[in-house]
């Protein structure tokens, strides 16, 4: 009974060699010798049972348990061995130390057969050196015949190749930090993404990014530019009985489709399946019947210029590339890098960027983007024949040509612009003189001789204040609002009211001010006219004084009304007239577009707000203007904007 239970169990054991193990090409006298002289064996977790440069003592086969190996033969194989693998047989046959480290993961079962056992069984049955043969002989075609396919599958793959992804995305923009927020989201999966953007935001290389950031980094990555495909698509699709497309050498790589929206109009239909299904039909020769179609692993990129109804529906993500004009926060440390990449490479020392400069290049909008300021720095850097700072003069063409020839006085004169930014501009000058001088000249002109050759306030307002007032335009616009008397006295008149009675001023009017502004001016220069004209009133002390203490009441009512300035910038007539002729100014009041959209964060100039950096203390534009909008000098009141 005890005989017959061996038999069985003998039996059992030679039935699992054969159909669990690399064995099975043995015959079953050999097996059944085999299993005569296993050991069974329990081994612990993290137990090593076989090492490199370290000969073994038998051959293991794993029963139960987990092991695992150091070396992947592939880069998708798994470093887990399953039950019924065999462990240093091959290189006790060949006399040789393993190639890789294996232990157990967890406590294991397994067969062990002892070396000396090994070399008895091969010298009693030969046999068994022939199956290794075979097997070794086997294994060599099937590791021939895959180099030959992978070298294949390079030949065809080489020419569209995108080996690795440029840089990465410079900045720290609230823009940058999305994009790159978004490349890591779309690499996290194998969706379909709709890459979209302006010209020269280097969209194949957010696709690289995208492809290097994900799990299947390892797998091939290629772009191919849609405009050069064949109508039939071939390159992608293969022919059938031919040979195969880019589609199939792929395998679970990333095909870029570059400049999608110059696709051939026949291939729009199969590349829409394409990323619906993720299927494709080689192409066929004319007769021959259709092609069955093809399944495929890859992952598609598209990337655009322009949106195409016929192909973004069916991509899974969109991915816009935001410009770099409203990404100029970000210029100062792409500048940087290009600087630092540009010299690297030809072994220049690196030069500085001046504050000027990048202001100059945060001005521009850079219509060809990365590409072109890429090319801008580069550029820069040879004409500046290795100077150590880079100036804004090196940067001529980042600007456009309205602003080439512009000359800021400010730079040129520091004294001018220290003087602007004190207080005497125009505060002191304002209310320590323009208040006093304004009451002075009304009051000469009501208590003093009524005819221009006899009273001298009369004399200046008409025959020198209006002509230089004129004369001044062509060279500094609209100066005079800075320190217009009529302004002042309004501004007197809104503090009283909000400080004093404790008024609310409203907010302004817009709609019905911007509808019928226009018409109140020129009702109000039609009646100066005739006021002139009929009552001699460039001749008459008094009525003149009427006139300034008119347009003064009409400041001093909207300033106890409304919030800021809505008189000077909708009412005045003055304000009017000289907003029109300022136009024609050489001197012109700008703010640095750089700093307004790439730096400034607080937007204090036209709210109001304290002091931050070169930027004063100010309650705000008084004619809600901001600095970055102004286009020419119709708009410009007063030094606050």
């Amino acid at each position: 009974m005890h005989k017959s239970r061996e038999i069985m169990v003998e039996i059992n054991l030679v039935t699992w060699l054969q159909e669990r193990t690399a064995l099975s090409g043995l015959s079953e006298p050999v097996l059944t010798a085999i299993a005569e002289v296993i050991q069974e064996q329990i081994l612990p977790a993290n137990e090593i049972i076989a090492e490199p440069e370290k000969t073994p003592n038998g051959f293991y086969i794993l029963l139960q348990g987990q092991l695992q190996t150091s070396l992947k033969t592939t880069p998708s194989s798994p470093d887990e061995l399953s039950p019924g693998c065999t462990i240093n047989l091959r290189e006790l046959l060949l006399d040789q130390p393993p190639e890789q480290t294996i232990s157990t993961v967890t406590e294991s079962k397994l067969w062990f057969v002892p070396g000396e056992r090994v070399q008895e069984l091969v010298q009693q049955y030969p046999e068994i050196t022939q199956t290794l043969t075979r097997q070794l002989a086997q294994e060599l075609a099937e590791v021939s015949s895959a180099l030959t396919y992978e070298q294949e599958r390079q030949d065809a793959l080489r020419p569209y190749l995108v080996t690795k992804a440029k840089r990465g995305i410079v900045g720290k923009s609230r823009y940058a930090q999305r994009l790159r927020q978004q490349i890591r989201e779309a690499g996290s999966d194998r969706r379909s993404v709709y890459i979209f953007g302006e010209p020269g935001l280097e969209k194949d290389n957010i696709a690289a990014l995208i492809h290097y950031g994900s799990p299947h980094r390892q797998q091939p990555i290629v772009k191919i530019d849609c405009g050069i495909l064949q109508k039939g698509g071939a390159e992608l699709f293969g022919r059938q009985g031919g040979n195969p497309g880019l589609i199939e050498w792929l395998g679970e790589g990333t095909l870029i489709l570059n400049k999608i929206e110059e696709l051939p109009s026949e291939l729009v239909e199969a590349i829409a399946l394409l990323l619906k299904t993720s299927t494709y039909t080689p192409v066929t020769r004319e007769g021959d019947p259709t092609a069955a179609p093809k399944s495929t692993p890859a992952r598609i990129l598209a990337i655009s210029e322009k949106h195409l109804p016929a192909i973004a529906p069916h991509l899974d993500q969109t991915l816009k590339v935001p410009p770099l004009r409203v990404r100029k926060a970000d210029i100062g440390a792409q500048v940087e890098y290009y600087i630092s990449l540009y010299c690297r490479a030809k072994g220049l020392s690196k030069p500085q960027l001046t504050p000027e400069a990048l202001r100059r290049l945060q001005s521009y909008d850079f219509p060809g983007n990365i590409r072109e300021l890429q090319n801008l720095v580069e550029r820069a850097i040879v004409q500046s024949d290795c100077a150590r700072e880079l100036t804004e003069e090196i940067f001529w063409a980042a600007q456009g040509k309205k602003k080439r020839f512009r000359f800021n006085l400010l730079n040129a004169y520091p004294q001018l612009r220290h003087f602007l930014r004190s207080p005497w501009w125009p505060d002191r000058i304002n209310y320590g003189f323009t208040v006093i001088a304004f009451a002075l000249v009304i009051a000469i002109l009501f208590l003093g001789p009524q005819t221009r050759d006899r009273n001298f306030a009369l004399n200046f307002f008409w025959a020198w204040w209006w002509p230089l007032i004129l004369f001044a335009f062509p060279f500094v616009g609209r100066l005079w609002c800075a320190v217009c008397p009529f302004m002042i006295y309004g501004e007197i008149t809104q503090k009283i009211s909000e400080k004093l009675l404790k008024h609310n001023l409203k907010p302004w009017p817009r709609q019905q001010a911007e509808q019928w502004g226009g018409w109140f001016l020129f009702g109000l220069f039609t009646l100066i006219f005739l006021w002139e004209e009929l009552w001699n009133l460039e001749n008459t002390a008094y009525l003149s004084a009427w006139l300034l203490l008119l347009i003064t009441a009409g400041a001093m009512i909207c300033s106890a009304i409304f919030e800021r300035r809505f008189w000077c910038r909708y009412l005045c007539p003055i304000g009017g007239m000289n907003g029109l002729f300022a136009k024609l100014s050489m001197t012109e009041l700008r703010a640095q577009q750089g700093t307004c959209s790439a730096e400034c964060t607080t937007y204090q100039c036209y709210k109001g707000g304290p002091q931050k950096g070169e930027g004063m203390a100010t309650n705000g534009c008084p004619l809600y203007s901001h600095p970055a909008q102004l286009e020419d000098n119709r708009d410009f009141d007063t030094p606050d904007v």
